[in-house]
């Protein structure tokens, strides 16, 4: 260690390799954060204009970032009318997308005036639990047999312990799953109107620990069986987050107008379905990732659960009446309009375009978002069917090299 000292005592460099600090009351002011990009435009030679420059109070930012250095600029577009009839979603709305992806507000701008012009979109949310799973050390089958015996005779008060930690989480049930010589035990919760992985993570410790202390078994927080940011089978068909299905039947007279049938639309469909099962997707969709994307990055989302969200299936049919039938089911929705960044000044804006800001408004904003994809998967498949995707990206996608 003391040869690591010397070395680095011969680098003149070293008093100024570290970023400016200062304690947390001064760290999230203006002066912190262009004390840091000063020293940042000295340390990589780079002129720091645009990150330093924000309209938000960077002391709002505490809790959502460390190092503050300035915030990132993607463009926001708006889309719609969308018309849902929704269990909490009811009437039109327009919706921000944050994308740097050129022709995708177009593109999903069609697919809402199809749906809208069609009699709107149907949605509700089909199902509601978030969950994290410890595992518990044990010997044998017996004890975690005993185990699972006792949890369930003291679960009142494991779920006191962990409804202690929140104001808005409730801990629903405790399910377990013996697996070698470990008991996971998946906790399930209503995380109200929060996304609540945070939330739920400081609830199953105080829980865990309760447990511990009275049994004397030992435990890790994370299985990683809840899969969190990861595509999980057992998820999709178990559930995560909210399970949403949208439908609408779009008429044939609408499909005409821009060159299509029903028939062409299922035709192609079902060949996408088919040949996708020869390349292994998980979930079976056109582009609902970039929906659920623009839109998190625009309302404070936790952008990486678009890792767990953009699972879906499309489907196409068409109807006794000669019109296409469209639905979308996604299984593990995970939003919140409450906390992480939601309450930042440009995220809270345009969760507040669609009235999806704040308590009671969770679900609603989740039809929103369901509605959104299903528009965007009918565009895109009626792109690819009528021949005009290419040129629709080379006309509004491209961006000449500065």
């Amino acid at each position: 260690m003391a040869a690591i000292g010397k070395e680095k005592d011969k680098n003149p460099t070293v008093k100024s390799d570290m970023f400016p600090r200062f304690k947390r009351e001064l760290d999230y002011t203006k002066e912190a954060v262009n004390k840091r990009c000063d020293w940042l435009e000295k340390m990589t030679g780079t002129k720091i204009k645009h990150l330093r420059a924000f309209s938000e109070d960077p002391n709002n930012t505490k809790g959502n970032i460390e190092n503050l250095i300035g915030m990132t600029q993607v463009p926001i577009g708006i889309t719609g009318p969308l018309l849902i009839d929704g269990d909490y979603a009811k009437g039109t709305f327009f919706v921000p997308m944050a994308t740097t992806e050129g022709a995708l507000i177009t593109d999903y701008g069609t697919g809402m005036l199809l749906v809208t012009k069609s009699g709107g979109v149907r949605v509700s949310i089909l199902s509601n639990t978030i969950h994290i799973s410890p595992v518990f050390l044990v010997c044998n089958l017996d004890k975690a047999k005993e185990l699972i015996k006792w949890i369930d005779a003291n679960f009142k008060n494991i779920k006191a312990e962990a409804e202690k930690t929140t104001h808005h989480g409730k801990l629903l049930a405790i399910k377990p799953i013996i697996a070698g010589r470990r008991l996971i035990l998946k906790f399930c919760y209503d995380s109200g109107d929060a996304q609540g992985l945070n939330m739920i993570n400081k609830a199953t410790e105080a829980a865990c620990t309760y447990i511990q202390n009275a049994t004397k078994t030992e435990y890790y927080l994370r299985s990683k069986y809840s899969a969190v940011k990861n595509v999980s089978m057992s998820n999709i068909y178990q559930g995560y987050g909210r399970a949403v299905f949208a439908e609408a039947v779009i008429q044939k007279n609408l499909l005409k107008f821009f060159g299509t049938t029903p028939e062409a639309m299922n035709k192609y469909s079902t060949s996408g379905m088919l040949v996708s099962v020869h390349s292994g997707i998980v979930g079976m969709t056109a582009h609902i990732a970039n929906a659920i994307a623009g839109i998190y990055i625009a309302c404070g989302q936790d952008v990486a659960d678009v890792s767990t969200s953009h699972i879906g299936i499309s489907m196409c049919e068409v109807t006794e009446e000669g019109d296409l039938y469209i639905s979308l089911y996604i299984p593990n929705l995970l939003v919140g309009t409450v906390g992480g960044g939601t309450g930042l000044a440009t995220q809270k804006e345009c969760l507040n375009i669609m009235d999806c800001y704040g308590s009671n408004k969770v679900n609603k904003f989740a039809e929103i978002v369901t509605a959104a994809c299903l528009a965007g998967e009918l565009s895109v498949l009626l792109a690819l069917v009528t021949g005009v995707y290419v040129e629709a990206h080379e006309k509004l996608g491209r961006n000449k090299t500065k």
